[in-house]
């Protein structure tokens, strides 16, 4: 070997090392910067929320220019936990397909877009669902002179349904399964979606059972109105639905996980938007104090050390109500009744629980 090309070889293997190094270096930063969302939404002074904008009862966007709906508030409760204001709340509406491209790039810090909670998900797109908000099954809604009374009756029909939804796959999977021929008509969004419906382009209309009853109450009378549709009694699937924030963001993800929490626990123990600063002022048990983030009986204030104000829950309950107050302000008006579903207390039947405070 010459003196040059060893001069050459010397130099190519400093400048792969420098190169590594600082690709090695870019990384750590880039993975380190993704699992401080707590420390930025409160230096930043905002939380960034991916919602629904057109799906009533969860997240819509009024007339008014302003967001409301059941996932809309978990923004609002979060962001008071954090920042000590639900005004602080920056909505991005996104498309199904969007969602997740959204959470994982940054651009939001936490996604609560009725999005169900799958192992691939979980695993593949890195994403942490939290605890789940809302029990949801998918369904199947047709127009009442159809004919159609149960899956079985709609071989050859042709079904409208969102693209790149567990929706899509999951319709596939039921009607292939027992030999039934259809064609998936899909769509981006629900309102080209509903067009389509409502000129009867497709035979049925599949979803969660919850969007189905939000599109339904407001299905317009030039289309028939509420009364010329059913939602079939079959439930196609198990859809639980909750906030997600970004794989491995634990500061972050833990409070969103316990407001979640501290909203549930604040229904059992009776603390409502309305009494919350007496409950506050005069706790009546330590659990009631540890949950409000105050002192009982002259005693110590719990600090879980979650990075927030001890009173974060306080703050969120004052801000929105507890989960009953959010329930029955956004879905019992869509016939979603509480009473023997899966979204009671656990106390009456239900799945809605929450880890103690201690």
């Amino acid at each position: 070997m010459t003196k040059y090309k060893l001069i050459l070889l010397v130099l190519s293997v400093v400048s792969l090392a420098i190169f590594i190094a600082c690709t090695s270096d870019t990384e750590t930063v880039t993975e380190e910067a993704s699992t401080q969302t707590l420390k930025t939404v409160q230096d930043r002074g905002t939380l960034k929320c991916g919602v629904n904008d057109n799906l009533t009862g969860f997240g819509v966007l009024t007339s008014g220019g302003t967001f409301e709906g059941f996932d809309i508030d978990y923004c609002k409760a979060v962001a008071a936990a954090i920042l000590g204001d639900a005004s602080k709340v920056e909505y991005t509406p996104l498309t199904a397909s969007a969602r997740f491209e959204a959470l994982s790039s940054g651009e939001i810090d936490m996604l609560v877009r009725n999005t169900t909670w799958t192992a691939s998900r979980d695993r593949d797109l890195g994403n942490d669902f939290t605890a789940t908000t809302f029990y949801d099954g998918q369904g199947m809604m047709v127009y009442a002179d159809s004919g159609y009374k149960t899956i079985e009756d709609m071989d050859g029909s042709t079904v409208c349904v969102l693209q790149g939804t567990t929706t899509e796959l999951n319709l596939d999977d039921r009607f292939t399964s027992v030999g039934l021929n259809y064609t998936p008509l899909t769509f981006e969004t629900n309102d080209p979606l509903q067009a389509a419906f409502e000129e009867k382009r497709c035979d049925g209309w599949t979803t969660d059972k919850s969007g189905l009853a939000s599109k339904r109450a407001e299905f317009p009378a030039s289309a028939g109105g509420p009364e010329s549709l059913v939602v079939l009694a079959e439930t196609l699937s198990k859809e639980p639905l909750g906030p997600l924030t970004r794989d491995n963001d634990s500061n972050f993800y833990d409070v969103v996980q316990w407001v979640v929490f501290g909203l549930i626990q604040a229904e059992e123990s009776g603390i409502t938007s309305a009494n919350v600063s007496a409950m506050a002022a005069n706790p009546t048990d330590p659990g009631m104090a540890r949950l409000l983030g105050v002192a009982f009986g002259g005693g110590e204030i719990a600090d879980f050390s979650f990075g927030v104000d001890p009173t974060f829950i306080q703050n969120a309950i004052a801000a929105v109500g507890n989960y009953g107050e959010i329930y029955e302000r956004h879905l019992t008006p869509l016939g979603l009744t509480r009473s023997g579903s899966l979204n009671a207390l656990w106390t009456n039947g239900g799945l809605i629980y929450a880890p103690p405070f201690r």
